[in-house]
């Protein structure tokens, strides 16, 4: 395969179409993906001229900030008590998932049928699942929430729609963070978040993270999904 054009095996599983991330934001690079079928995907700096990415057919499909907080900054103090379960069933994990991650940047490209979509991110939770990443939080038995976590990396952090919008979000993504600074000894820890979900954005902020420059992410699609 051409040294611009990196397989992507964890998205084409869920497509009809093979999918790539171009290696760099180059004329060369956006060249490669020109007669070879599939779904691209590129990283390029905000205040890069975009007009090799109109030029080749690639479309704006989202923006990534990176918010990162030093483990001496962040506001310990709004954690609430809230305690972690590494035993839970996959199963209401995947729900709770399912109906939380409808914002994403392929469910936001216009050419990926929702329901692809939607198995993208089932699928990468079940990897979690299967790579014991994935903290939950219950309420009385049940699983009310979870967390994703890698190393320094906060991968996902999720609600269940009965106790979104009564105030939980600073406490539980409090808990999450102390946790994973405890559970790995990190100094410190980073996440991504589109612009688009500016409620998880000031979540974070609140807790004493700060932003580093983003990437906006283009796409484009040679072929058919159907």
């Amino acid at each position: 395969m051409n040294e611009y054009l990196k397989p992507t095996p964890w998205d084409s599983r869920n497509f009809p179409l093979p999918t790539f991330q171009l290696t760099e934001y180059s004329e060369a690079a956006l060249q490669a993906a020109t007669d070879v079928e599939g779904h691209f995907s590129v990283k390029v700096d905000p205040l890069d001229d975009k007009a090799l990415l109109q030029k080749y057919g690639f479309y704006y499909a989202d923006t990534l900030m990176e918010p990162y907080c030093y483990r001496d900054k962040f506001l310990e103090e709004e954690a609430g008590d809230v305690f972690f379960h590494e035993n839970y069933d996959a199963d209401d994990i995947l729900t709770i998932a399912e109906e939380a991650f409808q914002g994403g940047r392929y469910h936001r490209d216009f050419q990926v049928p929702n329901e692809m979509a939607d198995l993208r991110y089932r699928n990468w939770v079940k990897d979690l699942i299967d790579q014991k990443l994935i903290l939950a939080y219950k309420q009385d038995g049940s699983v009310k929430g979870f967390f994703a976590y890698q190393e320094e990396n906060i991968l996902l952090l999720a609600m269940h729609k009965d106790i979104r919008g009564q105030g939980f979000a600073r406490p539980f993504a409090a808990a999450c963070v102390k946790e994973q600074f405890e559970r790995t000894g990190k100094d410190q820890l980073i996440t991504s978040i589109s612009p688009s979900n500016p409620a998880s954005l000031n979540v974070f902020i609140g807790l004493g993270f700060r932003l580093r420059a983003g990437k906006d992410i283009y796409h484009k699609v040679n072929g058919s999904f159907y």
